[in-house]
């Protein structure tokens, strides 16, 4: 594609620190040409409801005045109210007010203001500012997780405290340990970047698109594809503001170093002495995570390869291949198993390009323009990386090969094998952790594409494979919508995650859309298969399915919380967790609520 465009270029990571490298800003600029080119929305539309949406339990007085005693703390230019048009962006360029990819109306998961500690000692501040006034607060590291809620705050009216703009240095990089100590801000690119310009020997491991926060998604629980794959599983020692105030170090942190340094184990043993804590702070409304270590891989060779498969029901099959293959560690990474309509979707062509018709994408168009591809008419494509010397590199694919030759027609192929657009060139540089941006492409699958993430974990054994996928094939075939299958594969579980592309100017697929979640989170559930991540509007729903010992998990969870936040005021109701003063009194979403709130009705207490 051309690179000249009406739209303006993306930030470059020179200028902006949520900006993209010098090396992708060709691909910057065709990425936003291609998704914007296909909008029929405008930028942004006028909002109906009174600006700016003050927080529950708050005058719009009172919060005049909170906002005024904020401004003296921050200074001014750091507190935004958010009473402007709200507009969607795209991916480099997302909002920090709302929800990019709004399944509900765009003005209903809004928060009240915006604002911009610089330090650790500002965060405390805005946090005890939080309790004075009864404010809630709701922490962003930078906004990225778009699928799952984007910048959203749970409670409209929020205050939202956006981490990244000055909060984003690379505090250390200790090339002998083999880690680095970062702040929220700092994104797979800005660390790549860093540790390519001091030519250390080390690689990062980045999800499928490199823009998001090294932190925030670590305590997301967000995966990526080398054998540091398991992003929580690979931090070090957390710095953490409690929703009091104080200030927290877990692991070896908690012991001073000598005349006030850093203790020299901090980054290299994570759980120190006594109960190890740090798991309480990933997926929860317990604490501000404002200092996280993270541990990098020694770089090594590699070999990204491909393996096709040429039927639907190959899919089991499949399963019972990899299962024994990972358990033995052949695998070197978290490899990727995706169906062929994915391998159409990230061409970046839309898919009026392969089908003309209403409805979802019929099998005999999947397959008919399948085969005008490099990997031809298949129906699933398995992307692995083996790790180590030449010889041995040689001797796995060895035996990945032979393992997957029991599947009539499974077929590997390398990089060299195909074509520089094909995408295995992007996985490549993924599974040796190079940060990237072409896995944005798949979203101009409709105008204004937007989508919601269904994420379970399912065990790695054919019969659970299948009732899950069945599952879902079937609830998608229901509602009417694409199904874009992409399975992330270990050795004991997988995680089956679903892409449901939408059109975010269509009400009635936002409704379907948000039908289909509610019922595979509940169809999956009552076959024993949980989400182990989802949208901020199906939290309630995914943490009531985990309801064991009559909800043992969330009376303790509950109990955390009301006892560390007893004002209620740190990000109410994230991943299902309600402070007292919110609890039960109508904010949980638990039916149709969002649906409702496509006709018109408000999400929150009536």
């Amino acid at each position: 594609m051309a690179t000249n465009s009406s739209f303006p270029p993306p930030p470059s990571l020179s200028a902006k620190y949520s900006g993209l490298p010098e090396r992708l800003a060709e691909a910057g600029i065709e990425s936003k040409t291609r998704l914007l080119s296909n909008r029929t929305l405008p930028a942004s539309v006028p909002r109906q409801s009174d600006v700016p949406r003050v927080p529950p339990d708050t005058t719009r007085a009172e919060f005049n005045q909170a906002i005024g005693e904020l401004q003296q703390i921050l200074g001014v230019d750091n507190v935004a109210i958010n009473d402007k048009p709200l507009v969607d962006g795209w991916y480099m360029e997302h909002p920090n007010t709302h929800d990019a990819f709004h399944i509900a109306p765009q003005e209903e998961l809004v928060s009240s203001a915006v604002v911009y500690p610089g330090s650790v000692e500002e965060v405390q501040s805005i946090v005890r500012w939080a309790n004075k006034h009864g404010i809630p607060v709701y922490p962003i590291s930078m906004g990225r997780n778009i699928g799952y809620g984007g910048t959203a705050p749970r409670v409209p009216g929020s205050v939202v405290i956006d981490l990244g703009r000055r909060m984003n240095r690379i505090l250390n990089i200790d090339a002998e340990n083999a880690s680095c100590l970062v702040e929220p801000g700092v994104s797979y690119f800005a660390l790549y970047e860093e540790i390519q310009r001091r030519k250390l020997p080390l690689w990062i491991d980045t999800p499928d698109v490199g823009g998001g926060s090294v932190l925030g998604n670590a305590i997301d629980r967000g995966v990526g594809y080398t054998p540091y794959g398991d992003h929580f599983a690979n931090h070090c020692g957390m710095e953490i503001v409690l929703p009091s105030g104080e200030l927290l170090r877990t692991g070896m942190g908690a012991l001073p170093g000598k005349d006030g340094a850093d203790n020299p184990t901090w980054q290299s043993f994570q759980p120190a002495y006594g109960p190890y804590s740090d798991g309480i702070f990933s997926q929860s409304n317990f604490g501000i995570v404002v200092r996280m270590g993270m541990w990098l891989m020694p770089e090594t060779n590699h070999q990204s390869y491909l393996i096709t498969f040429p039927r639907d029901e190959d899919f089991p099959d499949i399963i019972e291949v990899i299962r024994p293959l990972a358990q033995r560690r052949l695998l070197g990474n978290i490899p990727q198993l995706r169906h062929v309509v994915q391998e159409l979707a990230i061409t970046g062509r839309p898919k009026s390009d392969f089908y003309k018709g209403s409805g979802p994408i019929p099998r005999d168009a999947i397959r008919q323009s399948a085969a005008s591809l490099a990997i031809g008419d298949v129906s699933w494509i398995f992307y692995g990386t083996q790790y180590g010397d030449a010889a041995s590199i040689s001797t796995q694919l060895e035996l990945i090969r032979d393992a997957f030759s029991k599947i009539h027609g499974a077929k590997m192929r390398l990089p060299k094998d195909l074509p520089a657009d094909h995408c295995i060139h992007n996985r490549a540089n993924i599974c040796s952790g190079v940060p990237v941006l072409r896995d944005l492409d798949w979203l101009n699958w409709v105008p204004n594409a937007a989508h919601l993430f269904f994420s379970p974990i399912v065990p790695t054994r054919a019969r659970d494979a299948r009732a899950v996928h069945d599952i879902v094939a079937r609830l998608h075939a229901k509602y009417g919508l694409d199904l874009l299958p992409t399975l992330c594969v270990a050795g004991r579980e997988m995680h089956y995650i679903v892409n449901i592309v939408y059109d975010r100017s269509s009400v009635d697929e936002k409704r379907r859309s948000a039908a289909l979640m509610r019922e595979m989170i509940a169809e999956t559930a009552a076959e024993g298969y949980g989400e182990y991540r989802t949208h901020i509007l199906f939290q309630d729903m995914v943490a009531g399915t985990y309801n064991w010992g009559n909800n043992a998990l969330m009376r303790f969870n509950e109990t955390i919380k009301d006892a560390l936040d007893p004002n209620g005021i740190l990000a109410p109701g994230r991943n299902g967790i309600w402070p007292r003063r919110f609890r039960g009194k109508g904010w949980e979403i638990k039916g149709t609520e969002v649906e409702d709130a496509l006709d018109g009705k408000r999400i929150g207490p009536k």
